[in-house]
């Protein structure tokens, strides 16, 4: 159980930040609803420090965008497309036989000690 505080209340969740400036370029404006929803689910998979390996299937963002797997697959490639996604790791069927995600990298964020690249800052309509 997490710490009280004086008034009873325990610490706030984590949350989805969404910065104005991200939210104020071209990219985000012109972008489709189901595409910046994707980008919330994928943003809440980030902790701070897993950028670059964050994991998310079409499958598991299909059942919680509740679409189908190939709307989701082109919501990812719009993200990837407008700049606000980087592939770390393309999907593999791994050494057992089981298919393994794709790794992510949320380019608003720093990965390791590697800057913020921001590609989405430069994407043109």
């Amino acid at each position: 159980m997490g710490k009280l505080y004086r008034h009873g209340k325990r610490g706030a969740g984590r949350h989805v930040q969404l910065p104005e400036w991200l939210q104020a370029s071209e990219a985000w404006a012109t972008m489709k609803p189901g595409p910046r929803a994707l980008y919330v689910e994928v943003k809440r998979r980030y902790n701070g420090g897993n950028n670059g390996q964050i994991f998310l299937s079409h499958r598991q963002a299909a059942a919680l965008l509740n679409v189908g797997r190939d709307t989701v697959g082109s919501y990812f490639q719009e993200l990837l497309k407008r700049g606000f996604l980087r592939v770390t790791r393309g999907h593999c069927l791994g050494p057992s036989g089981i298919g393994q995600a794709a790794s992510y990298a949320i380019t608003e964020e720093k990965v390791g000690n590697d800057a913020a690249t921001k590609d989405f800052i430069r994407w043109r309509k």
